[in-house]
């Protein structure tokens, strides 16, 4: 059985465009065409779009997945098992993060002490260290945001955050109506945030923003921010992220 482009976005939840791009880069080409030439996808299409689909709930780059899925001779089920392997590992961090964040709820109330090493023990210093040093650390992004910070007034500064509100208030908007964060509505403004990003901080290539959003759902503080304007917004924000990433 054939599946044409728009029913398979249907199925996947992926835009026509992201599919489009996925072909372009040879994640996933589909293995006919009709005779007006529009993308026909086979069930082992869709087998691989699922693939990529588990190796994007693991935040790989479609670079690095390209380079996993490069091997013709690739066992599906060997590639499903190392997946859920690596969710499994994901899980038990998550897990670890939780019984910590309850320890210290208890130590807080009074219930118990906690040492300094139990305080980080869950905690891996060098997990996010790539985002942390592109956000934070010692590079040209960073001088370029210094230098055009401390030149901001008041004016500025208000300038800046009124439009950072907006964006947030559109995103919010999205995810209320149930847009998807793969439609182009939604990558329009995730667009709109990088390019205020670019204007405002730091030239702000689409692979960074992605990067960004990445660590938007990642660093708890980023993720509160976006949470409590509206529950689960930071996880749609770095959707339309990537969505705007692969346009």
């Amino acid at each position: 059985m054939a599946f044409k482009v728009g029913e398979v976005s249907r199925l996947t939840r992926l835009s026509v465009r992201a599919l489009h791009h996925y072909d372009s880069i040879g994640l996933v080409k589909p293995s006919g065409r009709s005779a007006s030439g529009y993308r026909l996808y086979t069930e082992r299409d869709l087998e691989r779009l699922q693939e990529v689909s588990f190796y994007r709930a693991l935040e790989l780059s479609l670079e690095d997945i390209v380079r996993a899925l490069a091997d013709p001779a690739s066992d599906r089920r060997r590639v499903l098992l190392a997946q859920r392997a690596l969710l499994e590992q994901r899980l038990e961090k998550t897990r670890a993060v939780l019984a910590l964040l309850d320890d210290t709820l208890r130590a807080f109330d009074g219930e118990r002490t906690m040492t300094t090493e139990e305080m980080f023990g869950a905690f891996d210093p060098t997990e996010y260290e790539e985002e942390a040093e592109a956000r934070w650390g010692d590079t040209e992004a960073y001088r370029i945001s210094q230098e055009r910070t401390k030149r901001y007034g008041a004016a500025d500064w208000a300038a800046m955050k009124a439009e950072a509100a907006t964006i947030l208030d559109d995103f919010a908007t999205l995810a209320a109506e149930e847009v998807p964060a793969t439609d182009d509505r939604a990558a329009d403004v995730a667009e709109r945030h990088r390019l205020h990003l670019y204007r405002w901080f730091y030239p702000t290539s689409r692979e960074h923003h992605a990067a960004l959003g990445r660590m938007y759902v990642a660093d708890p503080r980023f993720a509160a921010n976006y949470d409590q304007r509206r529950a689960g917004l930071a996880v749609y924000v770095r959707d339309a992220i990537l969505t705007n990433a692969l346009r």
